[in-house]
């Protein structure tokens, strides 16, 4: 019986191919060092999730059913 090749997907922080398959922790990043490169730029909010504004004019008048 072969082995199942695993898909190599490149870590979304230095690019370096891993496997990705349960015995790589870190996946989808290479190593911890990337993970943890990556989480502290969460939290240092240089990543961030844009945002649109609601149009003012939508808020202020009344809802036309009630």
């Amino acid at each position: 019986m072969s082995q199942t090749p695993y898909r190599q997907v490149p870590c979304p922080q230095c690019g370096t191919l891993s496997e990705w398959r349960p015995e790589n922790k870190w996946r989808p990043f290479c190593c911890e060092r990337c993970k943890l490169i990556d989480l502290g730029s969460w939290a240092d909010e240089s990543y961030k999730v844009p945002v649109q504004e609601p149009d003012q004019g939508s808020i202020d008048s009344p809802d036309q059913n009630g």
